[in-house]
């Protein structure tokens, strides 16, 4: 009975790290995006002419637009990765929890009050 704790106990800790994982990759996910869009929008300004040309922050823009994609690209395996494991450790949590016999605790009269 006290494996089966043990148990119960290490998945939960497994799941918190895994939801701390998946906190991670949202927050990644949202500098990817923030990326992604400020310096697009950086490179569609310059291009149209309503930002000057300067060739730094040109490429700098250019840059982050890339590096956007790879945070997003990257992020996305990880974060279904990571989804796809909390689900294991969920159901393998539920289903060592069912298999707990529950027993009654305390007096077996009815009590008065």
């Amino acid at each position: 009975m006290d494996d089966l704790h043990d148990d119960i106990a290490q998945l939960e800790t497994r799941i918190e790290e895994l939801r701390a994982t998946r906190e991670r990759c949202r927050k990644i996910s949202l500098v990817g995006r923030i990326a992604l869009y400020i310096s697009g929008l950086w490179l569609i300004l310059t291009l149209t002419s309503l930002l000057p040309f300067s060739p730094t922050p040109f490429f700098a823009a250019l840059a982050a637009v890339l590096g956007g994609f790879v945070l997003l690209g990257s992020n996305k395996t990880t974060w279904e990765q990571t989804e796809e494991e909390l689900r294991k450790a969920e159901a393998m949590r539920d289903q060592f929890i069912g298999s707990i016999t529950m027993k009654v605790v305390g007096d077996e009269r009815p009590t008065l009050h």
